[in-house]
């Protein structure tokens, strides 16, 4: 082998799985995982960038699994998230695709636009008059 051949790689065995919905990222004839594209990811960061900026949270987390992508907001680094970005497209005809999920379980908001979902982070605490 020379410098100039190229690298032959192999897909790893537990990659070899049947194709599904458009929304998986494929490479070549396996399918590997759900994930956010990358208007999906722009939309999400601006929210976070101004949460960090503000001080309220300071850590994330992607999971991108077979179902859903994920993406988790952290308060601190070694505690659980505070919310939940999901994006489960088998529900994307249903309720929407796009939910945001508290450390409880209660899902705040659910919906087929991404932006309006954000929307319920975006708020802040208002004093309440008396």
């Amino acid at each position: 082998m020379s410098e100039t051949d190229p690298i032959p790689f192999a897909p790893r065995r537990d990659a070899l799985r049947p194709r599904c919905e458009s929304s998986q990222v494929s490479v070549g004839e396996f399918t590997s995982v759900t994930s956010f594209n990358r208007h999906e990811l722009s939309a999400i960061m601006a929210v976070y960038g101004r949460k960090v900026a503000a001080g309220e949270w300071r850590d994330y987390a992607l999971d991108m699994t077979r179902d859903k992508a994920t993406f988790s907001v952290f308060r601190r680094a070694a505690e659980f998230p505070l919310y939940r970005i999901e994006k489960i497209p088998r529900l994307a005809r249903k309720q929407g695709a796009y939910c945001i999920v508290t450390p409880t379980g209660l899902i705040l908001r659910r919906g087929h636009d991404l932006a309006r979902v954000l929307s319920v982070l975006e708020r802040g605490v208002r004093a309440v008059e008396a």
